[in-house]
């Protein structure tokens, strides 16, 4: 499948503003790998840290696949019944708290490095 790039190019208006933002974000400030999974855009560090949804309403959701773990303190992420995902929906870029998002994203980064570093501590 395309890039993330090419994925993003094809929606409109506010998802894209709001796609286009997080993917410079993730990609290239925080230089965390892209890939298409499941046909939306997944970020990639030690593993699969988090993924933008376009959704309804001309909206999309940043979700951590750990988003349960995260302590939530900035008290943005929503599980919406959901055991192990959490995120947050954006539908203007304007709407973006953008310091507590990054904390949560670097939340999400340290709990990647820990989950990664564990796993490696059990390896024979």
């Amino acid at each position: 499948m395309g890039n993330v790039e090419d994925f993003i190019s094809q929606l409109e208006n506010d998802q894209k503003e709001i796609m286009l933002y997080f993917h410079e974000l993730l990609a290239h400030q925080l230089e965390l790998e892209d890939r298409i999974r499941f046909k939306i855009p997944f970020y990639y560090h030690k593993s699969w840290v988090c993924y933008l949804n376009p959704i309804k309403k001309n909206a999309v959701e940043l979700a951590f696949l750990f988003g349960q773990e995260l302590s939530n303190q900035q008290g943005l992420l929503e599980a919406n019944g959901r055991k192990q995902v959490a995120g947050i929906r954006f539908s203007k870029v304007e709407e973006i708290p953008v310091d507590l998002v990054y904390e949560v994203i670097q939340e999400a980064l340290m709990l990647d490095e820990m989950k990664y570093n564990k796993r490696k501590s059990k390896s024979p």
